[in-house]
């Protein structure tokens, strides 16, 4: 296990990067850390590492307090952006200067290299340099590097991001079966959420330095806990509408919604089943739980066409209506021609209602 207890990181000038944070990953675990630039996800790991000193807090790993040791005493691997490949080494070298700082004989470092490479299928180049490898060699030697010292973690900092579209999604499927084989325990960084979603057993997203909601890939899909989390999660930003509750309904965007029966915790429908005024509130539903129709509909959030997105098997339709701009997403070949008048019609129990930017229930 790797946990942190109220770790705060301030940079000179006072960029508070990491502020009070407690973060527990379980032995085993993929664990992603997601989030925008500058939110301190890359410091976090580092800080694990040992490549950054925190200001307050502690990292115990493996039941081991951590906080004042050395990265070379932490047993953790770490996976860079830019791979920190030595160019004048060959493969082997490369994969096998972790042993050799350990100062293991060289037959077996170089044993232990072979067979390292030949898992990720490297050993064709073993012989070459990093300036002879693609951008997708370079990702595999990195990761048999961390391999070859069989680390208690490995800690990869964005290590797709330099990789074009295809080879990320290669690369992407081979780390999680990677993964899957060796069960020790990874946290990775990464600004993508389809990344985060298709590769971690949990995310924590990260904002400001503090960890806005961490849990499955489809809890916090389903289930964003702030608004921050639901505009951030998804291949596409969830709708957000400001609404009202008042007269036993649900008024956002110029359409009448039912008020939710029962919604966790109370307190979305609350004032509202009997006329009075529930407040002001943010409704949320995903693009792809909207339907869209060209009759009229109460239930709906009127617009005009406005841009059509082609995504190869569906369309995303924008509606501009006035004030407010909806998404949805269309089968192929029923999307609406621009400047069309439609209703996103969002699907029952899909939506979230948030007040004060907290998920309060489901619409």
């Amino acid at each position: 296990m790797i946990s942190v207890h109220g770790l705060t990181k301030v940079f000179p000038g006072g960029v508070r990067a990491l502020d009070s944070l407690d973060l527990e990953i379980g032995e085993g675990e993929f664990f992603a850390l997601l989030g925008p630039s500058g939110c301190g996800k890359t410091t976090l790991l580092r800080t694990i590492a040992g490549l950054e000193t925190p200001t307050s807090g502690s990292v115990v790993i493996g039941g081991t307090d951590v906080t004042a040791l050395p990265p070379g005493r932490r047993d953790v691997a770490m996976v860079f952006q830019d791979y920190a490949l030595f160019p004048h080494m060959d493969v082997t070298d490369n994969i096998a200067y972790p042993l050799r700082i350990r100062k293991v004989p060289r037959a077996r470092r170089r044993a232990r290299a072979a067979e390292v490479a030949d898992r990720l299928s490297l050993t064709e180049l073993l012989g070459r340099r990093p300036g002879q490898l693609s951008g997708g060699q370079q990702q595999r030697v990195a990761l048999a590097r961390a391999i070859a010292c069989h680390p208690r973690a490995f800690l990869f900092d964005e290590p797709l991001s330099n990789l074009d579209a295809r080879l990320r999604l290669e690369a992407r499927t081979f780390l999680k079966r990677l993964q899957d084989e060796l069960g020790v325990t990874t946290v990775f960084v990464t600004h993508d959420q389809g990344e985060a979603l298709a590769l971690a057993h949990r995310i924590a997203v990260m904002d400001a330095g503090r960890v806005a909601q961490v849990g499955t890939p489809a809890e916090v899909f389903h289930r964003p806990a702030t608004t921050f989390v639901a505009s951030f999660i998804g291949s596409t930003p969830m709708n957000l509408l400001p609404g009202r509750m008042g007269d036993g309904a649900l008024h956002v965007a110029g359409a009448v919604l039912p008020v939710p029966g029962d919604p966790p915790g109370g307190e979305a429908g609350r004032g509202a089943g009997d006329g009075g005024d529930g407040g002001e509130i943010v409704y949320g539903v995903r693009p792809e739980y909207t339907d869209l129709s060209t009759t009229r509909r109460d239930d709906g959030f009127a617009g005009e066409v406005a841009v059509l997105e082609n995504l190869g098997t569906a369309t995303l339709v924008t509606l501009e209506g006035p004030g407010h701009l909806v998404q949805a997403v269309v089968p192929e070949g029923r999307e609406p021609a621009l400047g069309t008048t439609a209703w996103a019609v969002p699907r029952p129990g899909r939506a979230l209602l948030y007040r004060d930017d907290v998920l309060v229930g489901r619409a």
